[in-house]
């Protein structure tokens, strides 16, 4: 009789009464080397160390930037910017300005933000002021917090937008003839 086998074990001929010889079978697989081909392919050679992950961005209280910032990490922001943003996660300090657009995978927003925010996850704090449009997949908005604009989900707010994608706006003209009276177009 047979025992049953391992991936990578050969197969050996043992009895029911014989503790022993199980005992010497084989129990795992022996680790397949780097080169043989057969390695897994999430398995790391022995003494493989991952690179350290960079650590986040802060640009401190006292630092005005008028520009763009565009980065693929990881972005603390903590004085004025006038201009968009775009990281991978964006936390906007509680007193920091942001005038523009600002666009992540995630967004914390604890100062204020004039413009608009698209972002995966997005999240107002109680000290958030934003003045704009979210467009998100995910959003959370704490008490406290203070937001003038349109909330719009979407799948994929890190998408471009096309003119066909844009939500119409309505508008209303007003014109003033002399009496001062209103007129409705």
């Amino acid at each position: 009789m047979f025992s049953k086998s391992k991936p990578g074990d050969t197969p050996t001929q043992t009895s029911r009464d014989d503790a022993s010889s199980r005992a010497a079978a084989p129990s795992a697989a022996a680790p397949a080397s780097p080169t043989s081909g057969s390695a897994d392919v999430g398995q790391r050679p022995p003494g493989y160390q991952a690179p350290p992950k960079a650590s986040p961005s802060l640009l401190s209280s006292d630092l005005t930037i008028k520009g763009n910032i565009q980065t693929a990490g990881d972005i603390q922001i903590e004085g004025t910017i006038e201009g968009d943003v775009r990281a991978h996660l964006l936390t906007v300090g509680e007193g920091a300005h942001i005038s523009g657009e600002i666009m992540a995978d995630d967004v914390v927003v604890n100062g204020k933000v004039v413009g608009r925010v698209r972002g995966l996850k997005v999240r107002l704090t109680s000290t958030a002021q934003v003045e704009g449009d979210i467009i998100h997949k995910t959003i959370a908005i704490e008490s406290g917090a203070h937001f003038e604009g349109s909330v719009q989900r979407r799948d994929d707010p890190l998408a471009s937008e096309t003119p066909e994608r844009r939500a119409p706006v309505q508008r209303r003209a007003v014109t003033l003839n002399q009496n001062s009276d209103a007129e409705n177009d």
